[in-house]
Parts: structure tokens; sequence; C-alpha cells
């Protein structure tokens, strides 16, 4: 039997908006302020217009952007510098003033794509043979900018697959500082090639466990000799972005799961939060909680990074460091292996591998556990998520990269003890980009971050060529059955 294509889909919803902050004119010369010029203009219309104004912008985006009001007086804050001084300012006029500097973005205008499932941290008010799932999303907007967004959906009963409604307005995170640990900031800075004397200066001055204001604290008490070398800032400001890599991302809980949107906020993601794999994680004491990871990309550099989170609300997100985390699509196995955090990752480029961590934060090559061996991933082969458990193996869903650069899915099963053994792998794909899931903001691609196995039935969410999300399933005994061990299987 082949995999089953449900008819639950997701597709983009421009009206998903987040606001930010806009500056026009940045990019123009030092000697002239667009900013005060629209001050100065603001300040300029006369008392009942302003309110009149304020008005229709607080009725026109309030539903929109929760807090509105907090919002545009936040943005005036921003430019207040550029008031003159002493001066009183209305209510109305920094409203006003605020929504100046205030732009909307919708995070998924251009694209939707590339799912990633687990177990929902609420299972209330299901019916018997119900699983509630919650899905996290590619969500790319204007320049290609991707964030983290979020769905929820029901399985059941029966192998039946519903998404639910997905809420407005978006909601952004509180950000809060990080906490670090001397041994893995030192790893960190070694890793960036910053492991100098400034750094090893900083590094002494720290206590075991810091946050951003101790680094800048151990800063501010450099040695003279050392702080005015002529190198010194950008060793600083390298130090800076990577303590600020570390950082909380907290969600009123008023807001829905749907409502949430992670955005960029360090240095090394400010164009793209991409392809979040989560799982639910169980650790050597029995505990639960979700960890994933993603790809942040500043615009010239990828590097993986880290989420930690309880309930899906509170996010805490950091740097990985080691020479297992330098590439795409690593993938955590959902408990400690013989005392060791596992994950699947690509070493190359081109081929599945796999890494092992004591602490989850700093991690090391294993071994090779799968080069492309058939047509349809010729180019290369890599991960579709966190491999699933069962009494066979580990079940690994699998992407190829075929001619024309067409993904498509595949399966691979791993021994549970030692995952670098292969026991089996599909032959043929699973899914392929063909008929109507071929063409797309990206053409050829079907794509996942992640199933989850509910009632032996495996359950697979996809990006279709980048443009929107699908959902096929297949029992875990047909996919097993699909399989052929590696040492009956022709390859390339």
């Amino acid at each position: 039997m082949t995999v089953q294509m449900h008819s639950a889909q997701l597709t983009p919803q421009p009206d998903r908006v987040i606001a930010q902050l806009f500056l026009p004119g940045e990019e123009w010369s030092a000697h002239r302020s667009r900013a005060a010029e629209i001050v100065a203009r603001v300040m300029a219309i006369p008392a009942d217009a302003a309110e009149a104004i304020a008005t229709e912008l607080i009725d026109a985006f309030g539903p929109r952007h929760p807090d509105v009001r907090d919002l545009f007086i936040g943005n005036a804050d921003v430019v207040s510098s550029r008031l003159a001084d002493p001066l009183e300012i209305s209510d109305a006029q920094q409203i006003v003033l605020g929504a100046c500097f205030t732009s909307e973005y919708a995070v998924e205008g251009a694209a939707l794509c590339n799912p990633s499932a687990v177990e929902h941290p609420d299972q209330t008010g299901l019916t018997p043979g119900q699983v509630r799932v919650a899905i996290a999303l590619r969500s790319i907007g204007e320049g290609h900018l991707s964030s983290i967004g979020f769905a929820e959906a029901v399985i059941g009963p029966g192998r039946r697959w519903a998404f639910g409604e997905r809420r407005i307005p978006l909601w952004r995170a509180r950000i809060e500082d990080g906490d670090w640990s001397i041994a893995h900031f030192r790893a960190a800075t070694e890793a960036e090639g910053i492991l100098d004397e400034i750094s090893h200066s900083v590094l002494q001055a720290l206590p075991e466990t810091f946050a951003a204001s101790d680094v800048e604290a151990a800063i501010a008490h450099l040695p003279g000799a050392l702080a005015r070398r002529t190198d010194s800032p950008r060793h600083v400001e390298a130090l800076r972005d990577l303590v600020g890599s570390a950082y909380r991302a907290a969600f009123s809980d008023q807001s829905a799961l749907s409502q949430r949107v992670l955005t960029p906020v360090a240095a090394e993601e400010r164009r793209g939060m991409e392809d979040a794999r989560f799982v639910r994680f169980t650790d050597s004491t029995g505990a639960v909680h979700y960890r994933g990871t993603y790809t942040a990309y500043d615009g010239r550099d990828i590097a993986p990074r880290l989420i930690v989170t309880p309930d899906l609300r509170v996010f805490d997100i950091h740097r990985l460091t080691g020479e297992a985390a330098e590439d795409k699509g690593m993938a955590f196995f959902p408990r400690p292996v013989q005392g060791r955090h596992l994950a699947l990752s690509r070493i190359g480029g081109d081929s599945i591998s796999l890494a092992e961590s004591q602490d989850g934060l700093i991690w090391r090559h294993v071994g090779d556990v799968v080069a492309p061996a058939q047509p349809w991933e010729i180019i290369q082969t890599g991960n579709c998520g966190p491999p699933l458990e069962t009494a066979h193996g580990w079940l690994v869903l699998v992407h190829g990269v075929g001619p024309m650069r067409r993904y498509s899915l595949g399966a691979l099963l791993l021994d549970l003890d030692d995952p670098t053994i292969v026991l089996g792998r599909t032959m043929s794909p699973l899914l392929q980009p063909v008929d109507d899931r071929r063409d797309g903001y990206v053409p050829n691609v079907v794509y996942s971050c992640g199933g989850l196995i509910v009632a032996d039935v495996v359950w697979i969410p996809v990006g279709i060529a980048d443009g929107r999300i699908g959902v096929c399933s297949i029992g875990v005994d047909e996919l097993l059955a699909l399989l052929v061990s590696p040492q009956s299987s022709p390859t390339l």
C-alpha cells in the first residue's frame, strides 16, 4: 500500500502580520535625518487633528496587534531623542509619532512550508480516539525572511486529520537574556575563532552561570592596555553578539499556540529562522519537555540552534557548538540512548550522520549513517525530523534530492541501541513532487521537518512546493514492509 494523501491543508494567510520598528531613510547621509523631519511634522499637527488621527489608528490597527497603544508609544520612545527638550507631548501625539515609525510585516506573505509535528501539551476537550498535535511551521515573508509559526491539528478518531483554526492577531514574544555556562561559552568562543586574550580576560571575570549583563560588566573592567588595542572593538562586538545569541522568548498566557511567532532576535538569525524540528523529549529522570533545532541564517553563514520549552509558550533559545553542529538539519532523538543525547546530523552536506552530546549543547561526530544510494537521492539525503521509536528500531523519515533538484520522501530503520546500524531503507520514494504537488513557491519539493506515530499510523505533515502544507499517512507495519536491508539493496 502506498502513502495516503489527506485532503486537509494549510495555505499562507497574508493577514497574519506583526508590527515592527520602521526607520525611514536609514540609508541617507548622516548630514540629514529623515527621522528628525518626521518628528517635526508630527509635532506640528494641531491637537484636535492629532486626536482624530490617533483614534483612527487605534481603531484600524487595534484588532491586528495586541496592545497596539503600547506598541505605538514604545516606538515613539525610540525616536524621542529627536524631540526638542523640554517639550510636552500628548498621548495622541505619541500614538501618531509611534505609528509613523511602525510598519506591518506579513510573516507568511510569500510562503508556508516545512512543518514539524509533535503531541500537543494540552490534550483536554477531546473525544476518545483523538490526539491533539502541535505543528511548527516555516513562515516566509517579504525578502525571503523566515520565522517560526505554529498551528494545531486533531488526529482521529480513526485515520483522520483536521487542522484547527489559526487565530489572529499574532503575538510577539517578550525577549529576555539567556543564560550561559562557562564551559559552553568557552566552547562557543573557540568555535567562532575568538578565543583570544580579550575573551580569556572576560571569561575569568564571569561566574559559573551568567547572562549578557555579566559580560557587559566584565568588558567594562577589561585592563586598559587590552581595551585600547586597535582591534579590541571588533573582538568585543563579537563577544556581545555571541552572548546575545542566547535568549528567552516568552509569550503572553493569553495567546493561543497559533497566535505565536518566533521572529529573528540574535545577530546570527537576522536573515531568518528556518526549518524547526521539534521533538517531545523525555530525559533520564522521566521528565518531559519539548526541544528542537532550527537553522539560523545571517545572510552569509548558517548555524544550527537549540530551542527548549516546557509548554510551547516560553522558549529558551541557545546556540549549538561542536564539530557536529555546523550544518543544516540536526534532529534530536526523543530520549537519551545509553546515557547520551543523540541527534541525526549531516556531515559534508549530502549524507546522514550521527552526533552525540553529554549536555545537549556541545556535539561531536559519532559516525556516518547513510549516503545517497538510489537515483532519487543522487544529489543528497537528509533527515525529515526526529527519529520515531518503534519496537523494531528507530524509524527515520528522510528526504532525497534527485535530478532537477526534486525533493522526495523516504524512510530508514535504525538499530535502537546503535543507530549507526541501518536495518532497512526505502528503495523508492514514499512521496514525490508530482501532479498537484509539483508547482509552487519552490517547484518540485515535498519536505517535512517531523512526523509522529499515533495508534500505529505514521502521520507526516509535508510542505508542498514550499507554498502550502499537506498531510499524508501510512501504517507503521505497512512502512516497515517497504524497507529493504542495505545488504540486499543495490546502490549507485
